[in-house]
């Protein structure tokens, strides 16, 4: 049998080294020898030119993107970097902000405690309301343990804010003029004629107002803009506080009292801190059904002295 022919093949890589070997010894020849013109320096021309002007638009190409993300790596870095600056910024703005609106609360309270600086006060820290849009019924963080007791008065930034319903040895519940059970002796302060403020849950959602009704009072004595404060004769609030001002009136149909609305000086959708007035409403010693402790010791001793006589 005959032996088919080996055939020799010679590696790729090879191949490329021996070309690249006979491109430089060409190059270096054609500028060595300075064949100008000659054969060699035309080869030259048609191979190695175009050859070097792609080696030079790639490599001109690599060194852009490298230097396009060199670029975007440092933008991206300065971007994280002010990025964190911003969030600092505005935390430190946040941080003010809340501090000037607490130091504000506070200046009102201060000044709401010089307007009353007959009456002792604790402040206290709204810290719960009833789950609705306005502070009708809510929880402060003093009680028992801070001298707080049940139909103690509440102010906050203008006037009147309610009374204390409930307490507990940390904590107390108040019932503000706006809710729907509560009822208010109130008067005029330039008239002193009196009226019932009542609170409504539904014309403070809808005019952010509350009723009053019963006022007694001379024609055209009482108009909008009035302020109205509690009475002398209220049974539970304090006299002289300031509740709202008149927003509408208008005559009743039996022609002889009047009814309207009045505007609350507190703001009730935005309490956070309040004063406690410590001091409660004194009636006199004794009240109707009730007997002072005084007068429950003369009944006894008028009794034990008729059961002497009555046994001699």
């Amino acid at each position: 049998m005959k032996r088919k022919p080996t055939k020799h093949s010679i590696p790729t890589r090879y191949t490329l080294l021996i070309l690249t070997g006979l491109c430089i010894i060409v190059m270096f020849v054609s500028f060595t020898l300075n064949l100008s013109g000659g054969p060699l320096n035309t080869v030259a021309g048609y191979v190695f030119v175009p050859m070097q002007k792609g080696i030079n638009t790639i490599g001109t190409w690599f060194l852009s993107r490298a230097d396009d993300l060199k670029s975007l790596r440092d933008v991206m870095q300065e971007n994280r970097e002010l990025q964190a600056e911003v969030d600092k910024l505005t935390q430190e703005l946040s941080t003010i902000k809340l501090e000037q609106y607490e130091l504000d609360n506070l200046r009102e309270l201060m000044e709401l405690d010089q307007k009353y600086p007959s009456y002792e006060k604790v402040a206290a820290h709204v810290i719960g309301n009833d789950g609705g849009n306005w502070f009708s019924i809510f929880l402060i963080d003093k009680g028992e343990n801070d001298g707080i007791e049940k139909d103690m008065n509440v102010i906050a930034g203008s006037g009147l804010v309610g009374i204390v319903i409930d307490t507990g040895p940390n904590y107390a519940k108040v019932r503000s003029i706006i809710d729907d059970a509560s009822n208010v002796s109130g008067m005029s302060l330039s008239t002193a004629d009196r009226c019932i403020i009542s609170g409504n849950l539904a014309t403070m959602n809808e005019q952010q107002v509350i009723a009053f009704t019963d006022l007694k009072c001379d024609d055209n004595a009482v108009s909008t803009g009035e302020q109205m404060v509690t009475s002398h004769i209220s049974d539970k609030y304090l006299e002289g506080i300031l509740i709202g001002y008149v927003s509408s009136i208008e005559r009743d149909s039996n022609n002889l009292t009047y009814s309207g609305t009045i505007t609350p000086a507190v703001d009730f959708q935005h309490l956070r801190e309040v004063l406690v007035i410590l001091d409660k409403k004194n009636m006199g010693d004794q009240q109707e059904g009730q007997e002072t402790p005084k007068n429950t010791k003369q009944q006894k001793t008028k009794e034990k002295q008729k059961k002497q006589e009555g046994s001699q």
